[in-house]
């Protein structure tokens, strides 16, 4: 049996004990708060049949992903209700509709009159589900969520293919006060439902109203005139999520198995085979109360050490040291040793695997070994 001694390094590492209780967490404080309105999770992190199977117990319920590789692959294995949530291209049409032939009910997303028009085009008979995305915070894409004009201007082109509206509240990733997070997830339930309201009183229909993060799905506490959610980090969580509030280091199910391949006690540094194609260039935490450099370093059975980090990551040279500032010392390191590194941003560190080593928790025997996918 493999173990976490004598796998190849780096490795993407899954405790599934910590996920499953992460999965529990989020459904369930959903389940209490709106127990009426859909949970469509967000399968951009897992990239993982065995993962979107674990989450659903077997089942096959509807999902968001960000790319049509992942459509296309969780469709063939019978995830048939799937939100592609990132705004739609004009080349894209013609997969999308492809995999609609299929028997996918895929819907997309757009936020402009331009792509509206296309998909009208395309789709004159109303047979390309569409989605406005709204702007309910200055974060990213989107209309404004009170722009009645531009909202209307844009249902209008879809014509028979608007479906609703949704959104993203990527602003929470910068908060990290429980009542702020709390406000900010009303928020952005209230404004969604303000544009349907904008919408059905121009005399269109707005079926579905989507929307949704990890932090403000642990935070919210009304969903009035929502009808799904969706949220995707949760299962895993990261040191991002750990700086905004929502996930304690002891829920961070994901880590990067690496091996010591350098001791340097007079610079305070050590040496793993991890760098930043294991672990990602992402610096997500820098802007966070602790910056926890390229990762948060754990001894082999998974234990904290506190106030060591990456501090510097090369393409496959990782190199640990004690946080700047910290009085902490670096424990004493042997070449051939294991740590485990905690991620700033699971998505980023996920995609730099082919699969993922699962352990149960407490345990360094590999279970399993579940593959993922990447590309477009």
């Amino acid at each position: 049996m493999q173990t976490l001694s004598t796998i190849n390094t780096p490795a993407l590492v899954l405790d599934r004990g910590i996920a499953a209780r992460n999965m529990a967490r989020m459904q369930g404080h959903l389940a209490g708060v709106a127990p009426g309105v859909l949970f469509r999770p967000h399968l951009k992190t897992a990239k993982s049949i065995a993962v979107a199977d674990m989450l659903f117990g077997g089942g096959r319920h509807p999902i968001t992903v960000s790319t049509l590789r992942e459509a296309e692959l969780f469709g063939a294995a019978g995830f048939t209700d799937i939100l592609y949530a990132v705004g739609l291209s004009p080349q894209k049409i013609a997969p999308v509709q492809a995999l609609r032939e299929k028997g996918i009910n895929l819907t997309v997303v757009t936020d402009n009159a331009d792509m509206a028009a296309a998909i009208r085009a395309a789709a004159p008979d109303g047979s390309l589900p569409t989605l406005i995305e709204l702007d309910v915070d200055d974060h990213r894409a989107g209309v404004r969520f009170d722009d009645g004009v531009a909202l209307t201007h844009i249902a209008a082109t879809l014509g028979p293919s608007f479906a609703g509206v949704m959104t993203h509240a990527g602003g929470s990733y910068a908060l990290s006060d429980p009542e702020a997070l709390a406000a900010a997830a009303d928020a952005e339930a209230a404004r969604a439902a303000a544009a349907r309201r904008l919408l059905e009183q121009a005399g269109h229909p707005c079926r579905i109203v989507s929307i949704g993060s990890t932090p403000t799905g642990h935070a919210v506490r009304n969903l009035d005139g929502v009808t799904e959610f969706r949220a995707g980090v949760f299962m895993f969580g990261d040191l991002v999520m750990h700086g905004v509030g929502v996930c304690p280091l002891a829920d961070i199910a994901l880590s990067v198995l690496a091996t010591v391949i350098g001791t340097y006690p007079e610079r305070g540094l050590v040496i793993v085979d991890a760098g930043w194609m294991a672990l990602s260039r992402d610096r997500g935490t820098s802007g966070q109360a602790v910056d926890q450099g390229y990762g948060l370093v754990c001894a082999a059975d998974g234990t904290v050490l506190d106030d060591v980090i990456v501090v510097q990551a090369n393409q496959e040279h990782g190199v640990i040291g004690v946080r700047p500032g910290a009085a902490a010392r670096l424990p004493e390191l042997k070449v051939g040793g294991r740590l485990r590194i905690l991620p700033n941003h699971a998505c980023a560190t996920a995609a730099q695997h082919g699969c993922y080593e699962v352990v149960d928790t407490g345990s360094e025997a590999i279970a399993a070994r579940w593959e993922r996918f990447n590309g477009w």
